[in-house]
């Protein structure tokens, strides 16, 4: 059974920083492709960064050169570093996983910046 385990969410004032953690079980973890997306009530699910198994990165132009994707095999983990917080940065952050062809979600965590 593929568990995601996300935290580290909260609330923080504009400008500050949040380090999100998704600890995965039930995969092989350095043969995934792991990410972070994002979810605002009434938009779409957005892509925010992947890194693949290579650790070769991707990130949404709305927050490169603030957000940083990160992975530790070791501890079947993904990081996600955000800094310089805005206050649309707002949002419920769900963690990804692709295994196999197959993909998992986790329950996500509330990011709420203040302005």
């Amino acid at each position: 059974q593929v568990q995601l385990v996300e935290s580290g969410g909260g609330l923080v004032q504009a400008g500050g920083s949040l380090r999100l953690s998704c600890a995965a079980s039930g995969v092989i973890f350095s043969l995934s492709n792991v990410g972070w997306y994002r979810q605002v009530p009434g938009d779409q699910r957005e892509l925010v960064a992947t890194i693949i198994r290579s650790g070769s990165t991707n990130v949404a132009d709305s927050v490169k050169g603030r957000f940083t994707i990160s992975r530790d095999n070791a501890k079947s983990t993904v990081y996600l570093q955000m800094n310089s917080l805005k206050p649309e940065d707002t949002a419920v952050y769900y963690c990804n996983v692709d295994y196999l062809r197959r993909t998992y979600w986790g329950q996500g965590t509330q990011v709420t910046v203040s302005s």
